[in-house]
């Protein structure tokens, strides 16, 4: 038997589940999760009530197909500046420069992913169990990155360049993004500079 999606809008609008993730991306990312409601995402997004449904059910799996998509966005963006760099230390220096040029864009708000998890402080929410598993992950490139750089301790110098990068986007969105980016780009040849005289 064939089954087929009787479903009008749906066959209408084959862009809507793209458009309505877009539209929480931009606006959860914007204002926070818990301020942007249903309603909203649904005018925001013009799609209908039952399209909105349809996709997603409800606004809890949007918001983790939101933070998941911020993840797996990043993933593309690291492997692929990886892929491009001569060596880690390039590599790093490019993360770096491409995160100081986003923190003094307008419209910076910090990291989705601290925003996110000051949102859900319940340490077992799934939302939180995804940015932990994005700041895992980030700290493995971080580590390994810095592994290839010859550091004594890549895995304490990836916490403190993770740390580096978390206080540069809370500094730059709170305060100056040029003292923010400077102290970042401070922090990182201090560790950098330390892989480099063992290496040495």
């Amino acid at each position: 038997m064939t089954v087929v999606d009787s479903d009008p809008t749906l066959q209408r609008a084959p862009w809507a589940k793209q458009r309505i993730l877009d539209t929480a991306n931009e606006l959860f990312y914007d204002d926070g999760i818990r301020v942007v409601g249903i309603d909203r995402l649904i005018s925001v997004s013009s799609v209908t009530k039952a399209t909105f449904y349809k996709h997603y059910g409800s606004k809890d799996t949007l918001i983790l197909k939101y933070i998941r998509s911020r993840h797996e966005s990043m993933r593309q963006d690291l492997t692929a500046t990886i892929d491009n760099s001569a060596g880690a230390e390039q590599a790093l220096r490019q993360i770096v420069g491409d995160l100081a040029a986003r923190i003094s864009q307008p419209g910076f708000r910090g990291c989705a992913f601290l925003n996110a998890a000051a949102e859900f402080p319940d340490p077992q929410h799934p939302v939180r169990e995804v940015v932990t598993a994005h700041r895992e992950w980030y700290t493995d490139v971080l580590s390994n990155l810095l592994g290839d750089m010859g550091h004594p301790m890549p895995g304490d110098a990836a916490d403190e360049f993770l740390l580096a990068i978390d206080g540069a986007q809370s500094g730059g969105y709170a305060g100056d993004p040029v003292a923010a980016t400077t102290s970042l780009q401070r922090a990182v040849d201090r560790i950098l500079g330390s892989a480099t005289l063992k290496a040495a």
